[in-house]
């Protein structure tokens, strides 16, 4: 990354432009590295329908971030009696706060991933499926970082969301131009 794209940005913001180039760095090896040397045994598969169980079945490890952050609020609101009422009765107190904005990212999260992995699961053929557990893989891996880094502020989470939320553009602007392509 060139040193002078980052001249007059503050240190929060630095701290966030490092956090995404480090993540699209870790993300094209990691999807490099997978894809060519990882023996993913995908298919064979003989229609859009079976690729498509395949999506679905690799992406309940994408919904199971939602399902451990919904899980993460719950707690929250037992536990704390200021929170206990819900969402509909009163704002959520400061210790609740972070735990559902980390909800509430991961729900967007997911519903993005999931979406791009079904539509490669139409467009990509035979062995390129294997794509799909390596982005499953990612998503792991950036919302752990994310929720870890979450703390840290922006910088903090910098790495995280963008390891997680990359790698889903990328998927579909392949999905797109595999359709428009193929």
């Amino acid at each position: 990354m060139d040193c002078r794209a980052t001249i007059g940005l503050d240190s929060v913001q630095r701290g966030v432009v490092a956090g995404i180039a480090a993540a699209v760095a870790f993300c094209t090896g990691f999807l490099a590295a997978g894809y060519s040397w990882l023996p993913i045994p995908v298919g064979p598969f003989e229609s859009a329908g079976q690729r498509l169980g395949f999506a679905v079945t690799a992406d309940v490890f994408v919904l199971l971030w939602l399902l451990v952050a919904v899980g993460n609020v719950a707690n929250g609101r037992f536990h704390w009696p200021a929170d206990s009422q819900g969402a509909g009765y009163a704002p959520p107190s400061s210790r609740l706060v972070p735990r559902v904005a980390i909800l509430q990212n991961t729900l967007e999260q997911c519903v993005l991933a999931v979406g791009a992995h079904l539509a490669l699961a139409v467009v990509l053929r035979d062995d390129e499926l294997r794509l799909i557990p390596l982005l499953v893989g990612l998503f792991a891996i950036g919302r752990a970082a994310f929720w870890i880094g979450y703390r840290g502020g922006a910088p903090g989470r910098a790495f995280g969301f963008a390891t997680t939320f990359y790698p889903t553009v990328a998927s579909y602007l392949l999905a797109i131009w595999l359709m428009i392509s193929r």
